[in-house]
């Protein structure tokens, strides 16, 4: 299976998934969201996989979507977009299998978003996680709005996502944002470590008790919350402040 932004390796029982654009910082355009679509069904149909692991080829994990494809984009096809970015992110979070992501460098955008959808975050001690989102004039996806709340309550998620301002990832595992931090050059043993941990169990009973978890969340009322998501991310794109947003967002990354 050859593709062209992501790479897909095995590990005996463990699948790893890396996101593959090093030169932009693993920036997500909808080629790799249609290629993740792909590579997560054949996971889901090897029955030697028992988990999943997430990551980035080079210095980042994902700096977020990629801003220079936005630029000209339509409306319409700023919807096909989102729309195959929210497909991905929901199998990913309702995938029968654990899945781990594995934090390093930057996860900023829609690469946090990815993050966010994970069972299990590790990250680099000095990953940076962030949702700048309110800076370029855009809304999250991904379910982040309920995924967010849930992991470190609704105040600080407000002051995450009102702020845009990036987290270490010390500081994301301090407010259980993630699950642990680690130092950068131990990031993926420690990723396997937990993975190893996880397929040692019944397969059959981690779908069970993944399905119960999203069951318990009212998983069921996600769908009208990530339709929104798109409604509202449209919205902003479509404003006059938008053009100026991405300007002032590309000048600062200059400086």
């Amino acid at each position: 299976m050859t593709h062209q932004c992501i790479i897909y390796e095995k590990k005996q029982n463990i699948g790893v998934i890396k996101l593959n654009r090093p030169r932009v910082l693993n920036a997500m355009n909808r080629q790799l969201w249609l290629e993740m679509l792909e590579v997560l069904e054949a996971v889901q149909q090897d029955s030697k996989i028992k988990a999943l692991i997430f990551t980035g080829e080079g210095r980042a994990f994902s700096s977020g979507a990629d801003l220079k494809d936005s630029r000209d984009r339509t409306i319409e096809d700023y919807r096909i977009y989102l729309e195959s970015l929210q497909e991905a992110s929901r199998k990913i979070i309702r995938f029968e299998k654990p899945t781990i992501a594995a934090i390093n460098g930057y996860a900023l955008g829609s690469g946090y978003e990815l993050a966010l959808a994970c069972d299990i975050r590790i990250a680099a001690k000095d990953a940076l996680i962030g949702s700048p989102e309110a800076k370029v004039t855009s809304s999250v996806t991904g379910g982040a709005f309920r995924l967010v709340q849930d992991l470190v309550g609704p105040g600080k998620a407000r002051e995450l996502l009102f702020t845009a301002e990036n987290i270490t990832g010390e500081e994301a595992a301090r407010i259980g944002l993630v699950n642990l931090a680690v130092a950068p050059e131990v990031l993926m043993d420690e990723a396997f470590k937990m993975a190893e941990k996880i397929v040692a169990n019944s397969a059959f009973s981690l779908k069970l008790i993944k399905k119960g978890l999203l069951m318990a969340q009212g998983e069921t009322g996600l769908e009208a919350l990530m339709d929104y998501e798109v409604e509202a991310c449209l919205a902003c794109v479509s404003t006059k402040e938008r053009e100026q947003s991405l300007t002032n967002f590309e000048q600062r990354k200059k400086e």
